[in-house]
């Protein structure tokens, strides 16, 4: 079922970027202001515990978490159904993906491996092995970036997984921690910062926290009062020849497009 909602047009101000001390610095290169426009609201399996999104070719990719639960999915936009799905065994907690090329990558939390696929036919092609935990994953053209949770990300080969080079994120002179599911959106990383609904803007290039999005007026109405909540913003999808984000989180029943420019 098709949910647009079209009033939300009018609700610019409810997703606001804010510019961080931190683009001030020297080190950092000039930060830009975004501005994003709530395009539509569409339905999404409240079943996913959301790990990673990305936008391919009018469809979504996600991959599912939980031990038991995880999986790897295609997901129509506009009605959220499941269109192609590929269960893991229930020994593997599925984390972020990112698509290169024809191929998809696969995080798993603390089973340090990192699954391939084949991007039409979900067909198994690889595994790497990596140290330490998986979160998020993207793609900048050149090397895989990937979070473990903590304040690095970390810089791999795509065709070896070798570690090539890491960088701590921080905002002025504070480290920024726990980040999570990843997306490469014009020369930035975009990283959902875990047990919140903000999402904090980096340059990659050193580390640098550009910007900070506050996602809270997206959070769905019977998760707000509930304190701890696991079901936080968690999904970010960058369509860069529209310039529309998606986004939604784990066990979310909706998913936002919204339209994306600079001032």
């Amino acid at each position: 079922m098709k949910s647009i909602c079209l009033k939300a047009v009018f609700l610019t101000l409810v997703f606001v970027t804010i510019v961080s001390c931190s683009a001030q610095t020297e080190t950092a290169s000039p930060s830009r202001k975004l501005k994003l426009r709530i395009l539509a609201t569409y339905p999404h399996d409240p079943h996913s515990f959301t790990q990673g999104l990305v936008y391919e070719s009018g469809e979504l990719l996600e991959s599912a978490g939980r031990y038991g639960q995880s999986s790897l999915r295609r997901v129509e936009i506009q009605t959220g159904k499941v269109t192609q799905i590929v269960p893991q065994d229930a020994k593997f907690f599925s984390e972020g993906i990112t698509l290169v090329g024809g191929k998809i990558y696969q995080l798993t939390w603390q089973e340090q491996i990192c699954f391939v696929y084949d991007k039409k036919t979900f067909q198994l092609t690889k595994t790497f092995r990596y140290k330490g935990e998986g979160w998020g994953i993207t793609w900048d053209g050149t090397r895989l970036i990937v979070s473990d949770g903590s304040s690095q990300l970390k810089f791999y080969n795509p065709e070896t997984f070798q570690l090539q080079g890491t960088v701590v994120v921080r905002d002025g002179e504070r480290t920024v921690g726990r980040l999570n599911e990843l997306e490469y959106v014009n020369g930035e990383v975009w990283a959902n910062v875990y047990e919140t609904d903000y999402i904090v803007r980096i340059n990659p290039k050193n580390g640098r926290v550009t910007g900070w999005i506050d996602g809270r007026g997206f959070v769905p109405k019977q998760f707000r009062e509930i304190e701890n909540r696991e079901q936080v913003l968690n999904g970010i999808a960058f369509d860069p020849e529209k310039q529309r984000v998606y986004i939604t989180g784990k066990n979310w029943p909706v998913m936002y497009e919204l339209q994306l420019s600079q001032e």
